[in-house]
C-alpha cells in the first residue's frame, strides 16, 4: 500500500498537543498565519505520496553502488531529489536572508515526519543538511556563510556530519583525524571517517562535509577538537565549482536496513590533504557539533514517528483485508477480517497510540526550540530553551524506541506474511533499528536526561513540566466524560511515580552516580510514558472543540487506551529505577563469570 499523511492527527498534535497555536497567539511567531500550517502539510503529503513513497521499496531492493570512488544511488533517487529542491522543501524553515522560507521549525518537524514515513532513507539526506545549516549559521564566518549557506538552505548542496572513526564512536575525544594550518587561512585535513551517511552520492553536483579533526597543538580529549567545512568540490571566486577536493568514499556498509541511504567510509587527505575551512574557533568544535547533533536528534526522533505511522497504516490495511477465523458469535462458515479479533485490535490501538504520543513529544520539542529562537522576552526565551533541552533526549530516545516497537507489532499483525519481504512490513522493522543507535545512542540520551537535564537547579525544569501536566489531568477529571474511563486516575498515579523517581535520582546522581545511571534508561521510558499519556489527553480535550475532525471521540478512546495500557506501567518503571540498581551493580558476577 502507499502512504497517506494523517493530516488531521498531525494538526491536532502540532496546534494543541504541542502548543503551536498558543505560541502563535502569544506572539512568539510574529505575523505567522496559522492557516499556512494545514496547506503546507497537505502539499507535503501529496509530494510524499506521489514522489517519495513509490521509491521506498525500489531503494530498499536496489541499494547503492560504489565504483571508482563514486556512489550511485537507486533508480529515481537523483530525479526525486531535484524535484524536492525545486519544490522548496529543503528551505521550509531556512533563514529568509539565505533564500529560506522562514517558516517555523515546528512546521518543518511535521514535514520531516512525512518524509520519514514515506521514504526514510531518502529523508536522511535533508535531515543532515538541516543540521549543517544550523551549525554554519550559528558558528560560521561571514565568508563561509556567503559561499555555502544559500546552497545548503536550498538543498542544492547537501551537508554531511563526519564524526565517527573506528576507535572513536560515542567517545568523540578519541578521534585521530588531524588538521594542519595553511598559509592562506585554510587548513589541510588528513584522516578517515566511518558510518558517514550520504558521504557521497550522485544526486547533486557538490556536497558540503562538516568534519571533526584535531590540530597538532590541540589539548587532549574533546577540548582539542575543531570543526572544519570541507567541500567535495572547491568553490571558485565567482561561485562556480572548481577542482575536486581530497575527500573520497572508499567503502560502503552493507546494512540491516536503510539500504538506499549510502553509509560511507571516507578517506580524507591521501593526496596531500583535503582543503578545509574552520567553523567556529579552534578547539571549540564540540560546541559547533552539538548544534548539529541537537537538531539531528529531534529529526531522528521524527524518523521513529514516521516509520511507526507507516507501519501502522500498512498493518491496519492488512488487518481490514486479511480474513482468518471468525468473530465470536458468528456462524462457523463465515471467515472474518482479522481486525475483528480483540488481540489484533489491541495491537493496532497500541501502534496508533504510541505513534501519536511520540509525535506530540517531538512536535513539542520543536515548538520549544522555536520559542527559544523567536520570542522577544529574554525570560521566555530562556525558559523555552530549558524546556527544549529537557525534551530533546526524550524525543529522540522515546520516539525511536516506539518506532522499533510499532514496526515489530506491524510484522506481528501480518503474521507469517510479515516475515516475508514482499509485504514490506519487514523493511519498516529493518529500517527502524538504526534510529536508537545513531546521533547518540538511546542509552546516552538517558544519561544526558539524568545528569544534564534533570540535575540542574534541583530539577526545576522537570518540576515546571510536571505542574503543567498535572493541570492537564485536572482538566480530564473536571470533564466528567465517562469515555475517559480511568485515564485521570492512571495519569495522576504516573505523575506521582515520575516525581518520586526524579527526586530519588537527584539525590543519587550526586551520592551514588552509578546507581543513578543504572536507572537512567527506565527513567527515560517512565518520563516518555507519562508525558505521552498527558499530551494525548490534552489533545482529546481539545479535539471536542475543533470543527472538521469528524468523530472526535476517537481521540478520547486513544488517550484512554494509552493511559490504561501504557502509562499504567509507570509505577513498575519507578521501581526499576529506584530498586533495580543493585543487580546492575553486581552484574560482574554474571558477565565475567
Amino acid at each position: 500500500m502507499t502512504y497517506r499523511a494523517p493530516i488531521n492527527d498531525m494538526l491536532l498534535a502540532l496546534n494543541h498537543g504541542a502548543g503551536l497555536n498558543a505560541a502563535v497567539i502569544a506572539g512568539h511567531y510574529g505575523d505567522y498565519d496559522s492557516e499556512i500550517t494545514a496547506a503546507v502539510l497537505e502539499e507535503a503529503g501529496r509530494f510524499a505520496s506521489d514522489v517519495l513513497a513509490p521509491l521506498n521499496r525500489v531503494g530498499d531492493e536496489h541499494g547503492i553502488k560504489l565504483a571508482h570512488s563514486k556512489v550511485t544511488t537507486a533508480p529515481g533517487w537523483p530525479d526525486a531529489y531535484q524535484r524536492w529542491i525545486a519544490a522548496g522543501w529543503n528551505a521550509v524553515s531556512g533563514d529568509e536572508a539565505f533564500g529560506g522560507q522562514g517558516l517555523p521549525l515546528a512546521l518543518n518537524a511535521a514535514c520531516t515526519e512525512i518524509w520519514a514515513a514515506s521514504n526514510v532513507a531518502f529523508g536522511l539526506c535533508p535531515l543532515l543538511t538541516l543540521s549543517a545549516i544550523e551549525a554554519l549559521d550559528a558558528h560560521g564566518s561571514k565568508a563561509l556563510k556567503k559561499i555555502y549557506l544559500e546552497k545548503l538552505v536550498s538543498g542544492e548542496w547537501p551537508g554531511t556530519m563526519q564524526l565517527t572513526e573506528p576507535q572513536a564512536g560515542s567517545d568523540v575525544g578519541a578521534l585521530r583525524a588531524r588538521a594542519e594550518r595553511y598559509g592562506d587561512g585554510s587548513y589541510r585535513i588528513i584522516g578517515s571517517k566511518i558510518f558517514i551517511t550520504y558521504g557521497d552520492h550522485d544526486m547533486t553536483d557538490n556536497i558540503v562535509h562538516f568534519v571533526l579533526a584535531r590540530l597538532p597543538d590541540a589539548p587532549a580529549g574533546t577540548k582539542g577538537i575543531s570543526l572544519f567545512l570541507i567541500p567535495k568540490f572547491l568553490v571558485n571566486a565567482d561561485g562556480s565549482l572548481g577542482e575536486r577536493n581530497d575527500i573520497y568514499p572508499t567503502g560502503i556498509e552493507h546494512k540491516l536496513g536503510m539500504h538506499a541511504a549510502p553509509t560511507c567510509t571516507m578517506t580524507i587527505g591521501e593526496n596531500g590533504g583535503a582543503v578545509g575551512y574552520l567553523v567556529g574557533e579552534e578547539n571549540r568544535g564540540m560546541q559547533c557539533m552539538f548544534t548539529m547533533m541537537n537538531q539531528a536528534r529531534l529529526a531522528v526522533g521524527l524518523e521513529g514517528v514516521g516509520i511507526a505511522d507507516r507501519a501502522y497504516q500498512q498493518a491496519l490495511a492488512f488487518a481490514q483485508d486479511r480474513k482468518q477465523g471468525r468473530a465470536i458469535g458468528e456462524k462457523p462458515s463465515k471467515s472474518d477480517p482479522i481486525i475483528v479479533h480483540p488481540d489484533v485490535k489491541r495491537m493496532l490501538l497500541q501502534m496508533r497510540a504510541m505513534t501519536a504520543a511520540a509525535r506530540t513529544i517531538c512536535y513539542a520539542t520543536a515548538v520549544s526550540i522555536d520559542i527559544a529562537n523567536r520570542a522577544d522576552d529574554p525570560a521566555i526565551k530562556a525558559a523555552a530553551a530549558t524546556r527544549a533541552a529537557l525534551l530533546t533526549p526524550i524525543a529522540k530516545a522515546y520516539a525511536t524506541d516506539i518506532g522499533n516497537e510499532v514496526a515489530s507489532l506491524g510484522v506481528q499483525v501480518h503474521g507469517g506474511m510479515g516475515f516475508i519481504e514482499e509485504t514490506g512490513a519487514a523493511q519498516h522493522f529493518r529500517d527502524a533499528r538504526i534510529t536508537p543507535i545513531y546521533e547518540g545512542t538511546n542509552g546516552i540520551q538517558a544519561i544526558d536526561l539524568v545528569t544534564r537535564k534533570l540535575a540542574p537547579n534541583g530539577g526545576e525544569a522537570v518540576w515546571t513540566l510536571l505542574a503543567e501536566l498535572s493541570a492537564t489531568v485536572d482538566d480530564v477529571e473536571a470533564s466528567n466524560d465517562p469515555a475517559f474511563g480511568s485515564t485521570g486516575e492512571k495519569l495522576r498515579e504516573a505523575l506521582a511515580a515520575l516525581e518520586r523517581a526524579s527526586k530519588w535520582l537527584l539525590e543519587r546522581v550526586v551520592s551514588a552516580p552509578n546507581d543513578a545511571l543504572a536507572g537512567a534508561t527506565p527513567y527515560l521510558r517512565l518520563f516518555g510514558a507519562t508525558l505521552g499519556g498527558c499530551v494525548l489527553a490534552r489533545e482529546a480535550l481539545a479535539a471536542r472543540d475543533i470543527d472538521g475532525l469528524g468523530d472526535t471521540q476517537r481521540y478520547v478512546t486513544l488517550a484512554r487506551f494509552f493511559a490504561e495500557n501504557i502509562t499504567v506501567q509507570a509505577t513498575a518503571l519507578e521501581r526499576t529505577v529506584t530498586e533495580g540498581f543493585g543487580a546492575v551493580g553486581g552484574a560482574d558476577a554474571v558477565l565475567l563469570a
